[in-house]
């Protein structure tokens, strides 16, 4: 990392925080930058500072430059499996089996029942997700149209930060990332809140930016808990499976509507298959 070459041009405070960083990689890429400014005991410019004085644009690029750095290293509580590939595979999604309680533990029912109710109210839905959640948007947006529930998926991120922008009272932007740190995300969500939109977020990490731009955010611990995994295997099982049963909720809640728009499907589906 760059902490070591470029110790010497650090303020006082700034050392502080590159010496927390250093001593402790590991804990460090699990921080928002307030939670790392309370273990060097400064202020959070001073993470922020720190970050651009290292060369990077600001502390989530550090962030990322740590977990890269940790990638080197061996992943922990790796699932061991019995040597083959098959084992491998099964250990692993063992693993997601144990963490599948976990899920669910920071969801509660006012906040679900307060992104049902927007979904099911909205006049207009656009769904916002980039990079490696793009797939997720796509699921979830051909999920909700099949329920009755039209909404609007662009894969191009200006696509959306324009129809973001063109929201209202009485809209809704579902803003869809892992991290919850990703920029196309977050100016789009952005846009859709100044524009007067309820905005909807599900993301892994309750500190994540995404989280402070959403009037409702339900939060999905990835398989792991962890952030640096968050970077380096970009999982969305959590999140998809999330997303699955929430439409199911919604179906629930829209009743003979819902029930409509999935006589359709079937009759369509009962079209397209093949002897």
């Amino acid at each position: 990392m760059r902490i070591a070459a470029l110790a010497s041009s650090l303020q006082p405070s700034e050392r502080r925080v590159a010496d927390v960083v250093a001593d402790d990689l590991a804990r460090s890429v699990e921080c928002t930058a307030q939670q790392l400014a309370d273990l060097a005991g400064v202020g959070r410019a001073s993470v922020v500072r720190t970050a651009r004085t290292l060369g990077y644009e600001g502390y989530p690029q550090l962030r990322v430059a740590v977990a890269r750095e940790l990638a080197f290293g061996p992943a922990p509580d790796a699932p061991a499996g019995d040597g083959t590939a098959v084992g491998a595979l099964r250990a692993a999604i063992e693993t997601f089996g144990r963490s599948l309680p976990r899920m669910t533990a920071a969801l509660t029912e006012d906040a679900v029942e307060d992104f049902l109710g927007a979904l099911d109210t909205a006049g207009r839905v656009v769904v916002a997700a980039s990079g490696l959640s793009t797939p997720l948007g796509l699921d979830v947006a051909m999920r909700l149209g099949a329920a009755g529930r039209p909404c609007e998926f662009l894969p191009d991120t200006l696509a959306q930060h324009i129809a973001a922008r063109q929201l209202g009272p009485g809209s809704v932007c579902l803003a869809l990332s892992g991290s919850g740190a990703s920029r196309p995300t977050l100016t789009t969500a952005g846009a859709a809140r100044d524009a007067g939109a309820h905005v909807l977020a599900v993301t892994s990490f309750a500190g994540s930016p995404l989280v402070g731009i959403a009037h409702t955010a339900l939060v999905v611990p990835p398989v792991t808990g962890s952030f640096r995994d968050e970077l380096l295997h970009t999982s969305r099982a959590a999140l998809g499976l999330v997303l699955e049963h929430l439409v199911e909720l919604l179906v629930e809640r829209r009743g003979g509507r819902s029930a409509a728009a999935r006589a359709a499907v079937l009759a369509v589906l009962g079209e397209s298959l093949g002897e």
